[in-house]
């Protein structure tokens, strides 16, 4: 299996005070993938219209999302980014503010599992999560992501 870091690009993990909107948190998620040529515009606005037809499909669990689109959206490359949100947005009336958001582009419905199966095996653990949550900057975000 490949580690979990491979899936990411240098500048794809990043931390910011907070966001305007849920809107707003998917741009900042999406942000290095756009820059990187990954995904399209497309491929973001597919996102967001997606939730306002469906609802925030992509909440994993308290404080974590994983906005993503189907591949033909704009998928232009299979990577991921790591946003952490210090004060979290509302994504729905229902479901407490999200922090980290995990933006997630796969070009086809496999290329993406290993990064799928190293996620789940992170995200599965409360102290992990909690150390995500409360990273101090980067590095640590980094360090974290190394260990799977």
């Amino acid at each position: 299996m490949s580690e979990l870091i491979s899936f990411f690009h240098q500048d794809a993990i990043s931390i910011y005070s907070g966001a305007k909107s849920w809107q707003h948190a998917i741009d900042l998620s999406m942000e290095n993938l756009l820059e990187n040529n990954w995904v399209t515009e497309n491929y973001i606005a597919s996102i967001k219209q997606t939730t306002l037809d469906i609802g925030p499909y992509y909440l994993l669990a308290p404080h974590i999302a994983m906005p993503h689109a189907r591949p033909e959206c704009g998928a232009l490359k299979t990577a991921l980014s790591l946003t952490l949100l210090r004060e979290g947005v509302s994504f729905d009336a229902d479901s407490p503010p999200v922090n980290l958001l995990i933006g997630l582009a796969a070009v086809d419905a496999d290329s993406h599992i290993a990064a799928i199966q190293a996620l789940s095996e992170m995200l599965c653990e409360d102290d992990v999560v909690n150390e995500l949550l409360h990273a101090e900057n980067i590095e640590a975000l980094t360090n974290i992501i190394r260990r799977y």
